[in-house]
């Protein structure tokens, strides 16, 4: 099959050998009746081929030489018509040029016009023509019209092509509108003709001003056709841009609420590639494609109106809950609605919870009912979540994923849908990742391109993002809602324990999420003085052995005062480094005063950081809104912890309280001495529950206090007493109880603690000392008989670690032993 570049070198090489072909025939047979005439002609139409016009959206000018060209056929020879028009032509291709032609390009011109030339002269003075009677006029348009067609068609073809454009649509633009000249230049010529029988040839050299009025009426034509092309071609630019702007602007309102949560990122993106695709396979085109597209990025723009509690909710939602999560599709629909798109696309929103089976909502429609997009949009959406980790679950792999979705088929998905999914979801995710490459690149090249560096957000470091870049305002979404949605989790969780120790532990782990540091230090004052009640991270040990002054250092400066100090040197606490051999890395400090309800102080909160101003006016923020409910919760804490100081039950176990326990020890005492009675007394301690709280957290940790005093209780008779002493400490006071059963009871209380241990953190980590005391053998008085089990609990659980200590030892042996071996 030959190229185009070939074709046009046939095309070319016929004309060049038909027109020199015609031009020696002419040359070989030249006369001229008439030199005087002739000269002229040949002036006038020199100078007519001067007054030319570019032809529009190609490479090509065009002359009203054509006139005399015409003129010429009627008048004179072949041989003398085709010598003026060919040396006009040449002019025409070399003088006042932007670019000088080739010289094939002259000699494809000139062979061109030679043949046009020669085969209007022969249906001009065609003897058949003549015989059906044609006058002269019509003869004329008939040749003229001869002309047009020879002359356009070849260049239109080569110009089609050497630049690549279809002939028809060249012929069409270029030189089909200006057949209308050829007539009337037909028309001229003709009266011309007339005239010169009456008036003589002369007359024909008043053409040439004619010539000038159909020069301009072209240029003025042509113009207008430019206006008309350049305003239909900025019609159509300003259309296109507003159609960008458009899908710009829902991309841009689709990744905002997107960013509000983190856990579904680019979730819109890998939906709208799935959907399109999906959508194109199963025939969608024109306004139901756009819908879909669009659809796909806005479909959950109705949870604006879902609270956001509920959003990010990290378990299953209640049944109100979910009720309150099924407004959104009608929200979203209602919200687009006022958008007036060119295409449906509240109703995909509206529809893309329905089921196929009809138990969807909003609506319940079934089946055919639901729009083709809706189904697209279900199907995928449900793919898409499941292959994606969430708060309340991980993500399943993508072909466990496609299987969940296929066992829906005809339930609640449309089986069309699914076949196709099944068939292209491996394809479609590819794509999807290659979709997310590029943009992720485009971004980094456009920050980069405009001098900014890509932005840290909130998830990775916690900084304010205030100062970000534009670009990185997705990121500052997010950190808004994660920093909303931290300060509610920590409002709920300050209020849910009354213990001061856990309200501090809480309040630590939580903030540690919000505001990164190294180091926190919660300092409670007390008699003019701060002192550390919790203290946790870099130093702990330094700052726990703190006494601060009230108006000293840095804490006591923001108690005297009631100002935050934010980027404070830590260094200047009283007494932090005053060992020489103490070393500190910590090189800032945020600290804001925390204020009880009587106006007063309760304390101070400090966080550390190894960083010099590592803090951020956000940071202060936040910290600033937190200390009302701090200084709250750390109020009534510390009331409660007063209050428990003189009640008899331990709040977290319900067991005896240690005040409760020395008041039932004495009273069990003297009725022992009364009446030569038994008593024995058993100290226990928890092995291992450090371990418990630092791997599994407090909240696990209460609940083996719980279930062990629970077990304890249930060991025991109904008339023996158990106590908690404070800590992982218990107390058990047994009436009766002699040493030779010491060893069975022992045993039964540590295989009911190492099952509590199993039971709440799924594996052995928990034990039990045991220390045993005994009325009158051991001491006579409550702190006789504690202090003595006690010591001899310590010193058991001493043994344990020994133990162990020596298997590790034994183990360690026995490798090294095996390598040398």
């Amino acid at each position: 099959m030959t190229t185009k570049s070939t074709q046009a070198n046939i095309l070319i090489s016929c004309m060049l050998v038909l027109g020199s072909a015609i031009l020696i025939e002419a040359a070989q047979n030249w006369s001229c009746s008439n030199p005087v005439r002739f000269v002229s002609y040949f002036v006038v139409a020199l100078l007519s081929s001067g007054m030319k016009v570019s032809l529009p959206s190609i490479s090509g000018t065009m002359s009203v030489a054509f006139l005399f060209t015409l003129i010429g056929v009627e008048e004179l020879s072949l041989a003398e018509t085709l010598l003026m028009i060919s040396a006009a032509t040449l002019l025409q291709c070399t003088w006042n040029v932007k670019r000088r032609p080739t010289i094939v390009q002259i000699l494809f011109n000139i062979s061109n016009i030679a043949v046009a030339i020669y085969l209007c002269a022969r249906v001009f003075h065609s003897s058949f023509i003549h015989g059906l009677g044609v006058a002269s006029p019509i003869r004329l348009v008939l040749a003229s019209a001869t002309y047009f067609v020879v002359n356009t068609f070849p260049v239109a073809a080569v110009i089609a092509f050497t630049e690549n454009k279809r002939m028809t649509k060249i012929w069409n633009e270029c030189y089909f509108w200006s057949f209308p000249y050829y007539l009337v230049g037909a028309a001229i010529a003709g009266m011309f003709s007339a005239a010169n029988r009456v008036f003589g040839w002369e007359l024909t050299l008043l053409a040439l001003p004619v010539v000038f009025l159909i020069f301009r009426s072209y240029r003025l034509y042509l113009g207008r056709l430019e206006d008309e092309k350049r305003h239909a071609e900025e019609q159509k630019r300003h259309a296109v841009d507003i159609a960008s702007l458009h899908l710009r602007t829902i991309e841009a309102l689709a990744l905002a609420i997107e960013a509000k949560d983190h856990t579904t990122h680019d979730h819109l993106e890998r939906v709208q590639v799935y959907a399109v695709e999906v959508g194109k396979e199963l025939g969608l085109v024109g306004v139901e494609l756009d819908a879909l597209r669009a659809a796909a990025l806005l479909h959950d723009i109705g949870k604006l109106a879902v609270p956001e509690h509920i959003i990010s909710k990290p378990g299953r939602l209640t049944p109100e809950e979910f009720e309150k999560m099924k407004i959104h599709p009608v929200v979203g629909a209602e919200i687009l609605e006022q958008v007036k798109f060119p295409y449906p696309v509240a109703p995909i929103v509206r529809s893309h919870h329905e089921k196929w089976n009809g138990k969807g909502y909003p609506d319940g429609i079934k089946g055919e009912e639901i729009p083709i997009g809706a189904r697209i949009l279900a199907a995928v959406d449900c793919l898409d979540a499941i292959a994606s980790d969430r708060q309340y679950r991980r993500a399943l792999p993508l072909d466990e994923a496609m299987r969940v979705v296929q066992s829906e088929s005809g339930i609640s998905f449309d089986p069309r849908v699914v076949e196709v999914l099944a068939r292209r979801y491996v394809e479609l995710e590819t794509q999807a990742k290659g979709h997310q490459v590029e943009k992720a690149k485009l971004s980094t090249d456009m920050k980069i391109a405009n001098g900014n560096a890509p932005a840290v957000g909130f998830e990775s470091s916690g900084r304010s993002t205030s100062s970000a870049a534009p670009g990185d305002f997705l990121q500052s979404i997010a950190a808004a809602r994660q920093e909303v949605q931290a300060l509610f989790e920590m409002s709920q969780d300050l209020g849910k324990s009354l213990s001061l120790h856990e309200t501090l532990s809480v309040l630590a782990v939580k903030l540690k999420r919000i505001i990164p540091h190294d180091a926190i230090a919660i300092y409670i004052q007390r008699d003019k003085k701060l002192f550390p009640e919790f203290v946790n991270g870099d130093d702990f040990r330094l700052f726990s052995s703190l006494e601060i002054p009230v108006g000293h250092g840095l804490s006591g400066w923001v108690a005297e005062n009631r100002k935050p100090i934010i980027n404070g040197n830590p260094s200047v606490e009283p007494g932090y480094l005053n060992d020489p051999e103490k070393f500190s890395t910590l090189r800032s400090a945020l600290s804001v005063p925390l204020e009880g309800l009587n106006g007063g102080i309760v304390g101070v909160l400090t966080l550390y950081h190894a960083e010099r101003d590592a803090f951020t006016r956000d940071h202060l923020r936040i910290l600033m809104a937190l200390s009302s409910k701090v200084s709250l919760s750390v109020e009534n804490a510390l009331k409660y912890q007063q209050a428990e100081s003189s009640a008899t039950t331990d709040y977290m176990t319900g067991l005896p309280n240690a005040r409760s326990l020395f008041l039932h020890l004495d009273a069990e005492l003297s009725r022992c001495k009364r009446g030569d009675l038994r008593l024995g007394v058993l100290v226990c301690d928890l092995d291992g529950f450090k371990l418990v709280n630092d791997r599994f957290g407090h909240l696990e940790g209460n609940k083996v206090l719980q279930l062990v005093a629970k077990g304890m209780r249930e060991s025991c008779r109904e008339y023996d007493y158990v106590a908690r002493m404070g800590g992982d400490e218990f107390v058990l006071v047994l009436p009766g109880f002699v040493p030779a059963t010491l060893e069975a009871k022992t045993q039964q209380l540590i295989e009911m603690t190492r099952e509590v241990g199993f039971k709440v953190c799924g594996e052995r980590v928990l034990s039990l000392s045991v220390g045993a005391s005994f009325f009158d053998q051991d001491g006579t008085d409550a702190e006789q008989l504690l202090t003595e089990a006690d010591r001899r609990m310590y010193k058991e659980k001493q043994d344990h670690k020994n133990e162990a200590n020596a298997r590790v030892a034994q183990r360690e042996l026995q490798s090294l032993s095996a390598s040398i071996q």
